[in-house]
């Protein structure tokens, strides 16, 4: 269902490799997204109230072949700038407001990665340094020494299968040696509202 949702015009990936705001512009996403198999997911790491809060599209072809540094995924989608204590380092992206917000809420976040293709050690998987999630917002520095002294783990995931990673887990990927399409289904999940007004940009469900 998701791979024939995704060759619609709204949903079909650019030559950048992506699509933004995936719950709003598919329909199949966001049913796939509030399925109870997700769902089954989601709730034992963040509790029943969880809710799906953005949807991304990644997929390298040899086209769109990028790498990624290592980094950890700091910001959120929300759907208006509202200045808040904690939260700063605004931007628009695809006419979209984005924010880095306190280090709580992200630790209180899981991304859901379906892939609808093979992913192998040969096209781009994600790479990850086990454990340093729990360290939570790194420096260049401390990034620097985790890379030094844990060693890295590739998560290669067969087609049809989840990956589910906190956002920040420090984590990076290789432009894909042998490149085909690699589409993977980025959902990201909250379990607490948003202060002040400020409101997530998908909010199905939320509080």
């Amino acid at each position: 269902m998701l791979r024939e949702a995704l060759e619609g015009s709204l949903c079909k990936p650019t030559r950048q490799g992506g699509v933004r705001n995936l719950l709003d512009r598919c329909p199949a996403v966001a049913e796939v997204a509030n399925s109870a198999a997700i769902r089954s997911l989601v709730q034992p790491v963040l509790g029943l109230r969880a809710f799906p809060v953005r949807g991304i599209l990644f997929d390298k072809t040899p086209d769109a072949n990028w790498k990624v540094p290592w980094h950890q995924d700091l910001t959120i989608a929300v759907q208006s700038r509202e200045e808040t204590t904690g939260f700063g380092s605004w931007t628009t992206k695809d006419g979209v407001q984005h924010v880095q917000p306190p280090t709580e809420i992200l630790e209180g976040m899981l991304a859901v990665r379906i892939h609808l293709d093979e992913c192998g050690a040969d096209n781009g998987p994600v790479r990850v340094i086990p454990g340093s999630h729990s360290r939570g917002r790194l420096t260049a520095g401390q990034i620097r020494s985790l890379r030094e002294s844990i060693p890295s783990k590739s998560c290669t995931v067969g087609k049809g299968g989840v990956l589910l990673m906190r956002p920040l887990l420090l984590h990076a990927s290789s432009a894909a040696a042998s490149p085909t399409h690699r589409r993977v289904v980025h959902l990201e999940w909250a379990s607490c509202g948003l202060p002040n007004g400020l409101r997530w940009f998908s909010e199905a469900g939320g509080s």
